[in-house]
């Protein structure tokens, strides 16, 4: 993902695919599946002088549901948002 660079605190995420619920046997539609709070760090900003980066490509993150902007490139869904939205890294 070396066409998109995030500036400053920003972290670029490709996020879980969201979660398929059923009700009974009826798969829910798309547009009402859980929106996901995990994801995959794919590239990160330099930082501030007063917040340096503490996540880098490749971590796997917890983030708030409403957390970030989506948008879609070169046919794939990312997520941009800032570093302080995300709430943990998994190990």
């Amino acid at each position: 993902m070396s066409k998109i660079q995030p500036l400053a605190d920003r972290v670029l995420v490709k996020a879980a695919a969201a979660e398929e619920k059923t009700v009974g046997g009826i798969i829910i539609p798309d547009n009402a599946k859980e929106k996901p709070i995990r994801g995959e760090v794919v590239a990160v900003g330099t930082g501030t002088k007063d917040e340096p980066m503490h996540v880098q490509p490749g971590d796997q993150i917890l983030f708030g549901k409403w957390a970030g902007s989506d948008f879609e490139f070169d046919g794939e869904k990312y997520l941009m948002m800032k570093q302080s939205d995300i709430w943990a890294v998994i190990k």
